[in-house]
C-alpha cells in the first residue's frame, strides 16, 4: 500500500509518519515537491506516485498571517484540497483531509459536531471551510 502524505514538516504530518510506519510505503511530500497552491504540481505528483491513499496533513496554518495573505490561504486550504479530492476520485482511492475548529465561531457552550452550522470568524477558518466545501462534491459521488 502506498500512502501519500502532504505537509512533510508539519506537526500533524510528522505524527502521522510515526504512527503509520509499517502500514505501507509512505510517500511524504513537502512544499518543495507538492505545493498545495499549485494545482498542476498536485496533479503531477499524484499521477507520478499513484498512491492507494492520500492524507492531506498540510495547510496554511498561520492564523494571523492568513488575514494578510487571504489568496495564499485559500489556495492552500481550499483549492489544493479540492484538486487532491478530484485526483483521488480519478484514481478511485480515499482521501483523508483534516479541517479545524476555526470553521466555527466558538460560541456554542458544548462540543461542536459535524452537523453544526459553520460560522468562521476569520480568513483561516473561512479558507478551511472552503476546503471542506471543495472536497464535498468528490466525496459525495463515491
Amino acid at each position: 500500500m502506498k500512502i501519500l502524505i502532504t505537509g512533510q514538516h508539519g506537526q500533524l504530518s510528522r505524527e502521522l509518519q510515526q504512527r503509520l510506519q509499517g502500514l505501507g510505503e509512505l510517500i511524504v511530500l513537502g512544499r518543495d515537491k507538492l505545493d498545495l497552491a499549485n494545482p498542476a504540481q498536485i496533479r503531477q505528483q499524484v499521477h507520478a506516485h499513484r498512491p492507494d491513499l492520500i492524507i492531506n496533513a498540510a495547510a496554511h496554518t498561520a492564523v494571523d498571517q492568513a488575514e494578510s495573505e487571504p489568496d495564499l490561504a485559500f489556495a492552500i486550504n481550499a483549492i489544493g484540497p479540492g484538486v487532491l479530492a478530484e485526483e483521488a476520485k480519478t484514481l478511485g482511492i480515499p482521501l483523508i483531509h483534516y479541517s479545524t475548529d476555526y470553521v466555527f465561531d466558538g460560541s456554542k457552550p458544548a462540543p461542536y459536531t459535524e452537523a453544526d452550522a459553520p460560522n468562521p470568524l476569520g480568513v483561516y477558518g473561512q479558507s478551511k471551510l472552503a476546503g471542506e466545501q471543495a472536497i464535498a462534491p468528490w466525496a459525495a459521488s463515491t
